[in-house]
């Protein structure tokens, strides 16, 4: 599926214009964890997230992430917004929820590129 498609369906709309649209996509996933997307996502992932803080770019590239999905309608603040451009990494908002648009992009064919996280992670400091 093209980033274009991508768009369409997430009822998307794309912030920095030069982003290379035409790219190809390969797989998604979700997260508001920054440490989950270092941790867990495959290469060239689209990243779905309601993190709109200029981090959520520096760790999308260094996680290799084809392209960040704001979702529920969150406008990042112009500093988000001019590191995507820089950088390169199609930036967009979507109104739908996560949940609603993770179920659209799989039902058009989208896999998940999240990988399981190792059982000796710890969730909590409780015993």
């Amino acid at each position: 599926m093209k980033l274009s498609e991508l768009i369409q369906l997430a009822d998307g709309t794309l912030l920095n214009p030069s982003a290379d649209i035409d790219r190809e996509i390969k797989g998604c996933c979700g997260a508001d964890l920054m440490s989950d997307v270092l941790a867990a996502t495959q290469p060239e992932a689209v990243l779905l997230t309601g993190l709109c803080n200029p981090q959520v770019v520096r760790t999308a590239q260094m996680a290799d992430i084809s392209a960040i999905v704001l979702v529920r309608g969150k406008h990042p603040p112009k500093t988000t917004i001019q590191l995507a451009e820089q950088e390169g990494i199609p930036l967009i908002v979507s109104p739908l929820g996560m949940f609603e648009l993770c179920g659209r992009l799989y039902q058009a064919g989208l896999t998940s590129l999240e990988l399981p996280v190792s059982s000796s992670a710890p969730c909590s400091t409780e015993t």
